[in-house]
């Protein structure tokens, strides 16, 4: 498993700003083998939806993945004659590798691929990258597998996407729906990041990207689409599910090892709003709720034990009180130190007495129950008198719960005593500063937003620089902090081409 270091932390997540560039916004490749048939209407059709329907400038680029047809030099002659078409030749097969190589060297903040058949409606092609524009997401994919999707594909096709992605689930504990559709997108400040990290070369290339995004914590967003099967595709579907069983080995392997440097791909404070130091929020809610499920479903039992025990000696009130008072110490013990956290013996007297009141507030629920049902019922059975309890119980737990983090175990990290504390030996909670506008550069990880224009000349031949660009998390591109969203222009609902066969 590949280990090397990527460029570091990625920066707080944010909108690209608009403004004009020569730089594309969007780097759409396209990765071929021996496509000379496919690959000039696939281009020509792709460019023609960019052009009609994309608001800013965008470049299309041919990854031939050492192809010994005709591709190159029809790859050649749409390089020569549209401007935004350009083309990169491998000398290695491996679409991993190709997408690898282009988008490491690609200048444009957003880079996508699709298969050369287009199999996958472009009309899902915006909805894919404008998250990634608008700071939304890390990364975005198109899902067949997606409720709405409206999929034409074989029996067989179908069976294994549905298995595999149920593999990777269960193995690799993936949430994403759909990990080989040709229709992706990721912004390049994460792919820099991401990539080096990213070890297999061939199919597998999309899953294991996309498992380290997830398990670095990166959002990924899903588009569904509408997909039709290629009848006439090479891919060689024993092979390919071979090498990706042996990736999903691999990967689990490395993620169970600990071997992969995640933390380095991850993004900084401030991003994640669960993170933020927000007034008058409770915090540790979800965990305080966990733990107040746990200890009263062992309470339950406990309870429903000491009540079988005494009911053999007792009448049912007496039983049921005896029952409820011994488990609502035990109760209000183990929330004190597991749930609430509070550790000591001080305050341990008031914490009980202050539960015997929550205890008599359940009495009364319980009783009161108890005594409708000997009214409903002059000899009830001994299962349906445990039915009620349990009944009044879980009404009871609701507001046990709700007393004892409200009243019981309140939340004093505001205190005078906690904040003097605090002042005297550490600041507090990270809080946002606000940056010195510079009108004069930009210091972001992206020039703003290019329109696109008509191009003037032929660019010439790929450029394969990569720039790295210094940034600071939370810092808008132009050194501001303003909100800089990018107004789309309208565009036509449907994408129909008169090229398009479908």
């Amino acid at each position: 498993m590949r280990t090397d270091s990527s460029p570091g932390t990625l920066p707080a997540r944010e909108h690209l700003p608009a403004g004009d560039a020569g730089t594309p916004v969007l780097d759409v490749v396209i990765p071929v083998y021996n496509e000379e048939k496919d690959l000039q209407p696939c281009v020509l059709r792709l460019h023609e939806h960019l052009k009609r329907t994309f608001p800013y400038a965008f470049r299309i680029t041919i990854a031939d993945n050492a192809s010994i047809d005709a591709t190159p030099q029809v790859a050649a002659r749409l390089e020569s004659d549209i401007p935004e078409v350009t083309s990169f030749r491998l000398e290695q097969k491996g679409r991993g590798r190709a997408l690898r190589t282009v988008w490491s060297a690609s200048d444009a903040p957003i880079l996508a691929y699709m298969d050369v058949d287009l199999s996958t409606d472009l009309n899902a092609l915006l909805p894919l990258v404008a998250p990634l524009i608008s700071g939304h997401s890390d990364l975005a994919i198109g899902s067949r597998l997606a409720r709405s999707s409206r999929v034409v594909r074989g029996a067989k096709r179908e069976f294994i996407s549905r298995t595999y992605n149920l593999i990777l689930r269960g193995s690799l504990q993936a949430r994403f729906s759909d990990a080989q559709c040709g229709f992706k997108a990721i912004r390049r400040d994460v792919a820099q990041a991401l990539l080096p990290l990213v070890e297999d070369t061939g199919w597998f290339f999309d899953t294991e990207m996309l498992v380290l995004a997830e398990r670095a914590g990166l959002r990924i967003h899903e588009v569904p689409v509408d997909w039709v099967d290629d009848p006439n595709s090479t891919v060689h579907i024993v092979k390919t599910a071979t090498e990706d069983l042996k990736g999903v080995w691999r990967v689990g392997k490395a993620l169970a090892s600990g071997s992969l440097p995640l933390d380095r791909v991850t993004r900084p404070f401030g991003d994640d709003p669960r993170d933020r130091d927000i007034k008058d929020v409770p915090k540790g809610l979800a965990r305080q709720l966990v733990g107040f499920c746990v200890v009263g479903g062992l309470s339950t039992l406990f309870y429903l034990v000491l009540y079988s025990a005494f009911r053999q000696f007792s009448g049912s009130q007496i039983a049921n009180a005896l029952a409820l008072l011994v488990s609502a110490v035990a109760n209000t013990a183990a929330n004190r130190r597991l749930t609430f956290g509070v550790r000591g013996k001080g305050g341990a007297v008031r914490h009980q007495a202050q539960g015997l009141v929550v205890f008599a507030i359940g009495l009364a629920l319980t009783s009161g129950s108890l005594a409708a049902l000997n009214a409903a019922s002059s000899d009830p059975a001994h299962s349906t008198e445990l039915a009620v309890l349990v009944a009044a119980n879980l009404a009871a737990t609701v507001l046990r719960f709700l007393l004892f983090r409200a009243w019981v175990f309140p939340d004093r990290g505001d205190s005078a005593e906690d904040s003097a504390v605090g002042d005297l030996n550490a600041p507090s909670s990270p809080t946002y500063a606000t940056a010195t506008p510079q009108h004069t550069q930009h210091h972001g990880p992206y020039a703003p937003l290019p329109q696109r224009q008509q191009p003037q000349a032929h660019q010439g031949a790929y450029d394969t620089t990569t720039h790295t660009t210094q940034f600071r998390a939370g810092e808008a591109a132009d050194g501001t902090w303003r909100d800089a969203t990018m107004r789309l222009q309208p565009v036509r609902p449907h994408d129909t081409d008169p090229r398009d066969a479908r």
